[in-house]
């Protein structure tokens, strides 16, 4: 009886560990069981370095996450699943950022003033894809190219 009595005691100790630790992990891995809140869908140019579960903010302040990332018609689709506690109005912005120059990228969505809201499945109309770093550093190391071929053109001699 009492070899049995320990046996059980030492089983309830174990499934309450593994319990405990697989909510660790689950909390700690940021990882959702359960989908909570509602998904908009947003297309970009581009979402370079970009990845699924990065965050989405307004005001600094997560509001959710990135869900999926596919291409629909040359373009970056995003599925962003948004907290049920934010609305957001359908004129609403969503765009790519950088913490830092070299940082991990995010949502930034700049709610409009519209009074219709954006429900499941809606989509964010106006979005801005991040700047191409090498684009921007050509620009202000070589100067504008482009510009300074079509003066040669029009030169005469």
């Amino acid at each position: 009886m009492n070899q049995s009595r320990t046996e059980l005691i030492v089983g309830i100790f174990v499934i309450t560990g593994i319990l405990c630790l697989g909510y660790l992990a689950i909390r700690l891995g940021k990882v959702e069981i359960l989908g909570s809140g509602y998904v908009v869908i947003a297309d970009f140019a581009s979402v370079a370095g970009l990845k699924v579960g990065d965050a989405v903010e307004i005001a600094g302040v997560k509001v959710g996450r990135v869900e999926s990332i596919s291409l629909h018609d040359d373009r970056a689709r995003l599925a962003l699943r948004i907290d049920d506690s934010v609305k957001l109005p359908e004129d609403s912005i969503a765009s790519v950022r950088a913490r830092g120059l070299i940082g991990d990228k995010f949502i930034v969505i700049s709610p409009g003033g519209s009074d219709k809201l954006l429900g499941l499945g809606g989509k964010i109309r106006e979005t801005e894809s991040p700047p191409d770093i090498s684009e921007v550093i050509g620009k202000y190391l070589g100067g504008d190219l482009t510009s300074k071929s079509e003066t040669k053109k029009g030169e005469t001699k």
